[in-house]
């Protein structure tokens, strides 16, 4: 018989069936209420949405099958706050994402404040005006003021430092991913975003102690930002149900954007008009505000509903009945045999690899190639650096709400879902670099086709971003972890080999090929992807696997017992 267990919620009993099924069935079933002619890909909701009697659910008992599994049944009508726990924790992983990348992107526009353009001008930042004309309204009297700092570096110093954040960042990458499996993420995590806030405060010192000191900060900083990724995966995975991923882990990456769209008109106003001489107020500016939401996350965030105080049973339940199997209910050796194995998760690593080899090109250079090659000045620089990123944010938002409609209508699965998204997220920008590396006598237009093309990058976290909880609910932030170290590794590469590339002096062409190398990458690693990810949870992660091994080992241990008495 199948087990029952009550639960008393304001005044009445909630009877909860808890019963082993047989995916088919929940499937034909859900498919016939819901009028959808495709499966489920997820069978535990289908399962969960037969709320009507336990009849509609067949019980197995001695009958083994690979598709079987454990789903929670409810006879009432749940009731889900439409605000929940889960939308508090979402809207802090979302602040804290932003300021991440507040703190990763300042450094591209206070580089260029805080250069020496009149020391290091016959070398590298004479910018022969290629077009015949310079436009006025967009080089102001002062920019040549403004953007005088007192720091000589050539182009291939200010490549390496724009790089030393992302050679601490990539070595934390995998240990805080498995250590956030087997010890929750919350910690690292915050403590993590902690340590990068405190050292941004250092950087005005470190910058004037030397180069080598703020090489030394800005390695810790990214050090202490390694854990934001693959702990945020791995706290989705707990909090967040599969029929609200792509809207919940858009919006939650999409602090990336916000944060730069916050971070370069800031850092540009800053710039100019700051205290301290300018630049050195971003960091002062940026690290207390980031110091503040360290300590709001680590009292206001819990690791997962179960350890929640303050959650509702409700939105409790619905979140644990959705989950089947993915975190809390057990702590499995990391499958990295399998993985590595796993065709769909290296389409997830190449795309992720190419997408940050073409987003740092732009993030960390972009600043730059506004200046030298478009002219704008400081402070227009970094508003104007902002709009592809306000437009990338503002994109994924509405990408992620077409994604989630195409998989709950039933016309596209997953997968084809994932397929789609990402590539109109990575070939979108491909074609902007190519388009825009031939557009530089026209200012304006080489802004717009730049705001288009990373508008449309948006969709990649609808895409491969969140691909990872598709193909392992439960390993997803181990998963997460392993990709975005190697994707970084590829980032960190962007910004150097730029600074071999664009050397006495910068010019057009110069700069069509570093764009060209990227979107040649985005294009790539768009296709593998298409070809080759999967939307489907992959076999390497079934929880009844691990039951059946527990199960296996516990009748290996009462015969070992049977025998001993004997």
């Amino acid at each position: 018989m199948p087990s029952l267990r009550s639960s008393q919620h304001d005044g009445f009993a909630d009877e909860h069936l808890i019963l082993k099924c047989d995916h088919n069935a929940a499937d034909i079933e859900w498919r016939k209420r819901s009028g959808t002619r495709q499966p489920t890909r997820f069978p535990g909701l289908a399962a969960n949405s037969l709320k009507k009697g336990r009849g509609e659910c067949r019980t197995t008992r001695s009958v083994r099958r690979p598709t079987r599994s454990i789903y929670l049944c409810s006879r009432q009508k749940s009731c889900v706050a439409l605000v929940g726990s889960r939308h508090i924790v979402t809207l802090m992983l979302f602040l804290g994402m932003a300021n991440a990348y507040v703190m990763r992107t300042n450094m591209s526009v206070a580089i260029v404040a805080m250069i020496n353009h009149t020391a290091i001008v016959n070398k590298e930042e004479v910018v022969v005006n290629e077009c015949g004309i310079v436009n006025s309204s967009i080089t102001s009297d002062h920019a040549g003021k403004s953007s005088d700092g007192q720091f000589v570096w050539d182009s291939t110093k200010q490549g390496y430092l724009l790089s030393s954040f992302f050679y601490g960042y990539v070595l934390t990458q995998i240990p805080f991913g498995i250590l956030a499996k087997r010890y929750g993420s919350k910690y690292f995590l915050g403590v993590g975003m902690l340590i990068n806030s405190l050292f941004g405060l250092l950087v005005p010192m470190s910058a004037r102690l030397g180069y080598y000191y703020l090489m030394g900060v800005r390695f810790i900083q990214g050090l202490g930002e390694g854990p934001i990724v693959p702990c945020t995966h791995a706290m989705l995975a707990k909090w967040i149900p599969p029929n609200e991923r792509s809207r919940m882990g858009a919006f939650v990456y999409a602090g990336a954007q916000f944060g730069t769209v916050i971070s370069m008109p800031l850092s540009g106003i800053l710039s100019e008009y700051g205290f301290d001489g300018g630049w050195p107020s971003i960091f002062y500016v940026f690290g207390a505000v980031g110091t503040i939401w360290c300590v709001a996350f680590l009292l206001m965030v819990y690791e997962d509903p179960e350890s929640h105080p303050r959650i509702s049973e409700d939105e409790k339940k619905y979140i644990l009945s959705a989950l089947w199997g993915n975190a809390g209910a057990s702590s499995p050796p990391v499958p990295w045999k399998s993985i590595v194995s796993s065709l769909p998760f290296w389409a997830i690593l190449i795309a992720h690899m190419g997408q940050n080899y073409g987003y740092e090109t732009l993030m960390t250079l972009l600043p730059t190639f506004m200046k030298q090659i478009l002219h704008f000045d400081i402070k227009s620089n970094g508003t104007v650096s902002s709009l592809p990123y306000l437009a990338m944010w503002i994109f994924s938002m509405l990408v992620s709400h077409v994604a989630d409609w195409m998989i709950s209508s039933g016309k596209f699965n997953h997968g084809s879902t994932r397929k789609i998204i990402n590539s109109i997220g990575q070939l979108g920008p491909a074609i902007a670099l190519i388009v825009a590396s031939y557009t530089g006598c026209n200012s304006w237009l080489t802004v717009t086709i730049l705001t288009i093309g990373v508008g449309l990058n948006g969709g990649i976290y609808s895409g491969f971003k969140v691909n990872h909880l598709d193909i392992s609910p439960r390993f997803a932030g181990v998963l997460m972890s392993f990709t975005n170290c190697l994707a970084n590794l590829a980032g960190l590469l962007a910004p150097i080999t730029a600074g071999y590339i664009i050397v006495s002096p910068p010019s057009q062409a110069k700069w069509r090929i570093v764009f060209m190398i990227s979107a040649g990458v985005y294009i790539v690693c768009a296709l593998f992807y298409a070809i080759f990810s999967s939307g489907q949870r992959q076999p390497w992660d079934n929880p009844d696997k691990d039951e059946d091994k527990n199960e296996k080992e516990g009748l290996e241990t009462v015969k070992t017992v049977t025998e001993t008495h004997h």
